[in-house]
């Protein structure tokens, strides 16, 4: 059932999936009033699992109050499980957060603790490694970005991978590569960061297609700090097909941003298309 979820939400958007993973919580916290001993622990697992799902579309819904929650929630829920692996992927999933709230010290911090903890012969400490450079990337600080990333792309590369270990089946070259493309633009390197962000693109799985909308509105945004709107436009009107389909907050967040800034070059026939495509977007969405 989650795994159903879990696809549901890449393909249709958080807003539809959060109703039924709040439900199976509810289902499965009753459920555990009438078990003990190692039912009650698997329980107690799957509980906390659900929990850290929910963080997460809350947080691609941009309801970061609810995210945190639900993501605190699957923190302490993983210590009564007593997964550490489950802890620690946790860990690294409140530093992306932290990321996506722009609050980079935090990113930092959770991302440190993290990697202290990550098995060897897991993504977790390239997961971690991954979503600490962005913080540093907040912070300014390219050069640990940068080193946080080469990092990652070695751990994934190097450690012979547990194949029973399911936590971070997305973590990829691809994934590091469309983060480095983030970070470049977030400290202003915006033609590297273009020109990263649409070599990665061409490399993700078909089934990340909500995925590919937040890239391609991260990609439209480059191209606009490299001062080129129609290029920036054009790219824009096909993250903008995906937030239609998925609803995600995350895709409308950047494209918001975009019309924004394109407002300057109205007279580009490809920024008014976007832009009056963005406003039907929105006026539906009202």
């Amino acid at each position: 059932m989650r795994r159903v979820l879990i696809d549901n939400d890449n393909l249709l958007g958080p807003l539809r999936a959060i109703p039924a993973v709040e439900s199976q919580i509810d289902a499965i916290r009753q459920l555990r009033l009438s078990y003990r001993g190692a039912d009650a622990s698997e329980l107690q697992y799957i509980q906390t699992q659900y929990a850290e799902l929910c963080g997460w579309l809350y947080q691609d819904a941009g309801n970061f109050r609810s995210a945190q929650f639900w993501t605190d929630r699957a923190l302490e829920w993983s210590y009564a499980a007593g997964v550490p692996d489950l802890t620690t992927f946790i860990l690294a999933r409140k530093s992306q957060l932290a990321g996506d709230m722009r609050d980079g010290l935090t990113a930092i911090d959770l991302a440190e603790a993290a990697s202290r903890q990550a098995r060897p012969d897991t993504r977790l400490g390239a997961i971690a490694a991954t979503n600490g450079a962005y913080g540093y990337a907040l912070t300014g600080d390219s050069r640990n970005a940068n080193h946080m990333l080469d990092l990652a792309h070695t751990l994934i590369t190097d450690q012979d991978m547990d194949p029973s270990f399911s936590w971070g089946s997305w973590m990829d070259d691809a994934y590091i590569e469309i983060h480095r493309a983030r970070s470049l633009y977030t400290v202003g390197n915006h033609a590297d960061a273009a020109e990263g962000f649409r070599t990665a693109i061409e490399n993700l799985p078909p089934m990340r297609h909500r995925d590919k909308g937040v890239y391609l509105a991260r990609e439209s945004l480059a191209y606009i700090g490299a001062r080129e709107p129609e290029q920036a436009a054009s790219i824009g009107l096909q993250a903008l097909g995906i937030a239609e389909a998925t609803g995600s907050a995350r895709i409308i967040t950047e494209l918001a941003k975009l019309d924004g800034q394109l407002e300057r070059w109205q007279s580009v026939p490809a920024v008014t298309e976007f832009r009056e495509s963005f406003d039907g977007l929105i006026a539906h969405q009202a």
